[in-house]
């Protein structure tokens, strides 16, 4: 005997169908449920209609408030549109258990719950649901679901699936587990991404070093979507300690090939909890690497240079070689700007002077010292100085503390008619000058 094909048992099933029909459209206790089936629909547009308008004003917010409570309150408006295909269904059932105990049949009414259901199915998809990801889902998905479930076939379809078995090494599992995990998946990891991106922004709001910061977003986040993989592994079916055999095999394999990956991992670690590196400070690496650390990532650190350019240095570098810090939790950080002046200066007047007019920079800080003018030494044109000062940050592209402390130097040298040198040059002839 041959199996029959898709389209014998489509056929058999569309009799069935007329035979099921033609039964209801005889049968006075067919006529009677489907009284009791608009009776329910009826009652639940007349009690949609009375509840719905006083729901809608208990629950709206007003329009300053922003508390959670009003959130929640918000948040259940949007179902409202569920009210009455859901009230049709509970009236509907109610009607189902009446007839079954006293006719103790109820096939039509027990289809009308149905539709009723492929109803409320249908006004979530279209009405509710506004993610356009969750929106293809349901539609696509929740509402065909709903339909086949609505005229009866969605166990026979869900019996075929789960009849067909995968195997995959040590693992088996059936073409439903697929669908499921194909569903469910989607489900879990949109549900794991909306959670990451809430306790992100809770974390950003919380008073804590970034570098710890940034270390609870990660584990946060890898948490979710590691606790989203188990709920999926489960839905399927899968065996978790089959997954740990592969896993092991998989996990040795790699393991000799991305050990510097794990390196710069815990490196990466180590530097968020420790705190001695964290965005926004400005390091120098003993490879010259120089830069502001604008993002931290569990491989690597990424510096940007004054001039704008990107460098992306391994953790691990950070950990096993010499890191200058120059802006660690923002502290100060102490300059110093050479000058020279002329032979003929009393040099006993130039550090009040100098020391003076360094001062006025709005920069330049009196904590934990005020300027402080040094002689350096007697050079070939003119006598050294150097003037040290502290300032809240580095001399940077933004900062010019070197250039306006020279300009406020030259300034006061001026005004106090102090010579800045310049190289002389003697050049001595022998013999007679040449004309």
């Amino acid at each position: 005997m041959e199996p029959t094909t898709l389209m014998d048992q489509a056929r058999d099933a569309f009799d069935q169908a007329l035979v099921l029909a033609q039964d209801w459209l005889l049968s006075p206790a067919a006529w009677s449920q489907f009284a009791l089936l608009i009776g329910a629909y009826l009652l639940a547009r007349l009690v949609n209609r009375i509840v719905t308008p006083r729901l809608t004003a208990l629950l709206t917010p007003d329009a300053a408030n922003q508390s959670i409570l009003a959130k929640a309150r918000h948040f259940i408006l949007i179902f409202l549109p569920l009210l009455l295909p859901l009230l049709a269904y509970g009236f509907t059932a109610i009607g189902e258990a009446v007839t079954r105990s006293l006719f103790g049949s109820g096939a039509v009414i027990a289809f009308g719950k149905r539709v009723f259901l492929f109803l409320a199915a249908r006004a979530l998809a279209k009405h509710i649901i506004t993610d356009p990801f969750l929106r293809t889902l349901a539609k696509y998905v929740l509402v065909p679901a709903a339909a086949l479930y609505a005229v009866g076939f969605l166990d026979e379809i869900v019996a075929a699936l789960d009849a067909a078995q995968v195997n995959l090494g040590n693992i088996s599992f059936s073409a439903l587990a697929i669908v499921r995990g194909i569903v469910a998946g989607s489900i879990l990891f949109w549900l794991g991404q909306w959670s990451n991106s809430q306790s992100s922004s809770y974390i950003e709001q919380q008073p804590m070093r970034p570098a710890i910061r940034q270390l609870a977003i990660k584990s946060s986040e890898f948490a979710i979507f590691a606790i989203a993989f188990l709920i999926l592994m489960n839905i399927m079916g899968i065996s978790l300690s089959s997954l740990a055999i592969i896993g092991g095999a998989v996990g040795v394999g790699l393991g000799f090939g991305l050990q510097k990956i794990a390196s710069n991992f815990i490196s990466g670690v180590i530097l968020m909890v420790e705190g001695q590196a964290t965005v926004g400070d400005y390091v120098e690496l003993d490879g010259g690497e120089a830069g502001t650390i604008i993002k931290m990532t569990a491989r690597a650190t990424i510096l940007e240079t004054f001039d704008g350019r990107w460098i992306v240095v391994p953790n691990e570098d950070f950990i096993t070689t010499r890191v200058v810090n120059y802006s660690d939790s923002g502290s100060a950080n102490r300059l110093e700007v050479p000058f020279s002046v002329s032979y003929d200066t009393d040099i006993n007047q130039v550090p009040a002077i100098i020391e003076a007019a360094v001062s006025k920079h709005p920069g330049v800080l009196q904590e934990p010292e005020g300027p402080d003018c040094e002689l350096r030494g007697f050079g070939d044109s003119g006598i050294d100085f150097g003037v040290e000062f502290w300032v809240e940050g580095i001399d940077d592209g933004k900062n010019k503390y070197a250039s306006d402390v020279l300009f406020l130097i030259w300034n006061a040298l001026k005004e106090n008619d102090i010579e800045i040198p310049y190289p002389h040059r003697v050049v001595e002839f022998k013999g007679q000058m040449p004309t």
